[in-house]
């Protein structure tokens, strides 16, 4: 795929500098994932990339998936499927408004099949009835699971970890899946790195399901998942928050989103503040995109 030289790849890593850092003594790095293509990036385009893969490999010519009104995975995976021919189908939790907010219009744009289901049908996902019943609704098409989280997403997930030519004490990501938090998790070899994921949801299992997912392999390095900085919940926000991302865009020149990576810079700083971190340490942020996901927060334009 010659798409893929097009990529900005690897991602480069940005120092952040301030007061508080300073006196903390601690250093903060940020990935900048986002920046890896203007529509593709972050981690949606790291668990896309073995997907379309062994699509074409399998010599499927249509991919299928699944996600909100508001889906970075589903707005990336348009985007792709559009620079690659591929056929995109996205499944869409809750009823079609109109008319169709930027997010779905792009993906409508991109050649995207939307198809909206209720949110009753939509916890059968997962389900191999009714995956056959798609198939008979849509046709032959190569499934990726919501947000890309299966065994070839956590693989462009675990290629971060390659990219990373200094040690860093603690790298932090934003938890929604669970995706890259669980692949950086089953695929570090550093025994002096830990992480440390944001949870930006409410969902008291997340724990569960990255030991789940882990194959009762023990990992190499400690983790945990901060449930404090969700701010009510996905996609919810406050005033602070959004001030917060007006600002460090202003100090930084780095563009944050409501939904993932403004929450976990608020949670590093603000553990920093507590004397979470020991003095000295070495900190690494992965940004993991999602930029387009601004449009829906009137208030951050």
């Amino acid at each position: 795929m010659s798409f893929l030289s097009s990529l900005n790849l690897p991602s480069p890593v940005t120092q952040i500098e301030n007061s508080l850092l300073k006196e903390k003594k601690i250093s903060l790095f940020i990935k900048r994932d986002e920046l890896i293509h203007p529509v593709i990036q972050g981690n949606k385009w790291r668990k896309l990339k073995y997907n379309l893969l062994n699509a074409k490999k399998n010599n499927k010519s249509t991919l299928l998936s699944f996600g909100g009104a508001y889906s970075n995975h589903l707005h990336a995976l348009a985007a792709a499927g559009n620079q690659l021919n591929f056929k995109t189908i996205g499944i869409i939790r809750g009823e079609a408004h109109h008319p169709l907010n930027p997010c779905l219009q792009d993906m409508k744009n991109w050649n995207m099949q939307l198809k909206f289901i209720s949110r009753l049908e939509y916890k059968q996902k997962t389900s191999p009835e009714f995956i056959q019943q798609l198939k008979q609704q849509m046709g032959d098409f190569y499934l990726i699971p919501e947000g890309g989280n299966n065994a070839s997403g956590k693989k462009g997930c675990a290629e971060l970890l390659t990219e990373l030519k200094e040690h860093y004490d603690t790298i932090c990501c934003e938890v929604g899946s669970g995706t890259m938090l669980s692949s950086l998790i089953h695929n570090n070899t550093k025994p002096h790195t830990d992480f440390l994921g944001f949870a930006v949801m409410k969902n008291p299992q997340l724990e569960q399901e990255i030991e789940n997912s882990l194959n009762y392999i023990e990992p190499v390095s400690p983790w945990e998942i901060n449930h404090k900085y969700h701010f009510g919940g996905f996609a919810r926000t406050t005033p602070e928050l959004d001030d917060f991302i007006k600002n460090f865009k202003e100090k930084f020149n780095i563009q944050l989103e409501p939904v993932y990576s403004g929450k976990m810079l608020w949670g590093i700083l603000d553990l920093i503040k507590q004397d979470y971190f020991k003095t000295g340490s070495r900190i690494l942020a992965i940004h993991g995109g999602g930029l387009q996901g601004l449009r829906g927060f009137k208030q951050l334009l």
